[in-house]
């Protein structure tokens, strides 16, 4: 066989995977370079049937509100908007807005409650000073278990504006809501409904267990590093894995080491130990000096993980889904490298995929802008240069005037195409990863903390165990024109 043939052959072997199923790159990865991956559980390998869960989160929040912090009962009756709801959004505590930022930390979308700012009261609250975008005041929402807050904080923003003098004001309406929210995370509340009914709530992903086993049978040592506690954790796998393959007896052995109850973003630089469970998957006192499989072990540092099983560094891939306890914290602390998985990547493909023509419509609008805008520049110069009597200053006046309302029409046109094309992806916020044509604040936290991201673990079932990932070739400005 001839090398050309050789090549058409091997062409044929594997279409890549579709669009919505791929793995994005930020940074070069050599699949065959890493030792071992590590997976968080909850909407990593665990895919939620979010909306039911974000309803149950609500609803349980709800009750701890009026239980636990006084809230009147009439609040009861809030129902859940999912679709009020995006990752990335932040909240301004002290004012009761809730923002969408640009990267360049810019509001482009702001409620107030459930009524939207204009844009010159958003002009005048966050473009007057420098602000950061920061604790105390503003507060990140960037996990997917967090979201119903998001839409309960809304409600009872405007709920609370109707009522009399002296009710409770947006700071402590929004402490209120995070901390029920994670109380009933914490306290199990929430997890012993799931575990009660987890066809319910959590998705089986059939090629799951596939994607692990071609991961080991290309010699990675793969590891469970969770926050999730011991008897949920081993709900939770048994459901997604036992008995998928004959290979495996149970979910344990799919994992060289498992970790639960890590208290991950301190796990990634802290110092606390690896804790055995006893027969009910409760830690006990014991410390434990080395990590031996099929076994559940709780707490632990990254720096011991490293040390038992021998491995350090970059040979290490992270796959998690929280931009700040998975990937951040781990991308910071040490020299893993990050894969995010954002469930949300899939619609938002498909969606763009559906408004191909709108958006090419904008890229020729963009250049048109662009060359207006030149034009423009070269017109203001030649002008500064004319005497006022002189012949040529009202033509090229006359011709300044027409390229500037033009260009305003091209911005108008720019401006209601992306605003349409974004709110049919959702009517209150518009794309997750962008806003006005700029990435917003999420978006620039993925392109800089993951070093690839996908919409769920099992699409790594479409790459060669050797796959290398390579970026994009990074490019200035001046580079583009």
């Amino acid at each position: 066989m001839t090398a050309s043939h050789e090549l058409i052959s091997l062409t044929h072997l594997a279409e890549p995977p579709r669009q919505p199923r791929r793995i994005f790159v930020n940074r070069n990865l050599r699949l065959d370079s890493l030792t071992a991956v590590g997976f968080d559980m909850d909407y990593t390998l665990a895919r939620y049937r979010r909306e039911r869960l974000e309803r149950l989160g609500h609803q349980l929040t709800l009750e701890k509100l009026i239980s636990s912090r006084g809230y009147p009962d009439d609040v009861r009756a809030l129902k859940y908007d999912p679709r009020f709801v995006i990752r990335g959004l932040v909240v301004d505590k002290e004012l009761g807005n809730i923002l969408k930022l640009d990267r360049h930390r810019h509001v482009g979308r702001a409620y107030h409650g459930r009524e939207p700012l204009t844009k010159e009261r958003r002009h005048e609250l966050y473009r007057t000073e420098k602000l950061v975008f920061g604790p105390p005041r503003f507060a990140q929402v960037d996990t997917l278990f967090s979201l119903p807050e998001m839409c309960l904080y809304a409600d009872l923003v405007d709920c609370f504006d109707r009522r009399a003098r002296g009710s409770l004001g947006p700071w402590q309406i929004c402490d209120d809501v995070r901390e029920c929210i994670d109380e009933a995370h914490r306290d199990g509340t929430l997890k012993s409904i799931v575990r009660t009914s987890i066809d319910t709530y959590i998705e089986q992903d059939d090629q799951l267990a596939t994607t692990l086993h071609k991961m080991r049978s290309a010699g990675k040592r793969l590891f469970l590093l969770t926050n999730s506690f011991g008897s949920y954790t081993r709900a939770v796998m048994t459901y997604l894995l036992d008995g998928q393959l004959a290979e495996y007896s149970s979910w344990q052995s799919y994992f060289d080491v498992i970790i639960v109850g890590a208290s991950k973003p301190g796990f990634f630089n802290g110092a606390e130990p690896f804790l055995e469970l006893d027969e009910d998957d409760a830690a006990t006192d014991k410390t434990a000096t080395h990590l031996q499989k099929g076994k559940l072990y709780q707490g632990g540092n990254r720096k011991e993980l490293e040390r038992m099983m021998g491995v350090s560094g970059d040979e290490v891939l992270y796959v998690g889904d929280h931009i700040y306890g998975d990937i951040l914290r781990s991308r910071k602390a040490s020299l893993w490298r990050t894969a995010l998985v954002v469930e949300e990547l899939e619609e938002e493909i498909v969606h763009m995929e559906n408004s191909d023509e709108v958006f090419r419509r904008l890229s020729e609008l963009e250049t048109r802008r662009r060359r207006l805008d030149e034009i423009t520049n070269l017109q203001r110069q030649a002008l500064s240069g004319l005497d006022k009597e002189d012949p040529h200053y009202s033509m090229l006046r006359e011709q300044r005037d027409h390229a500037k309302r033009e260009r305003n029409e091209l911005n108008a046109e720019i401006e209601a195409l992306e605003e349409r094309v974004a709110d049919t992806f959702n009517p209150y916020w518009g794309f997750v990863f962008k806003e006005q044509g700029e990435l917003t604040r999420f978006g620039e936290q993925v392109a800089e903390y993951a070093c690839i991201y996908t919409s769920r673990v099992s699409n790594f079932t479409g790459y060669s165990s050797y796959q290398y990932f390579r970026s994009a070739r990074d490019l200035m400005p001046h580079e583009r024109e």
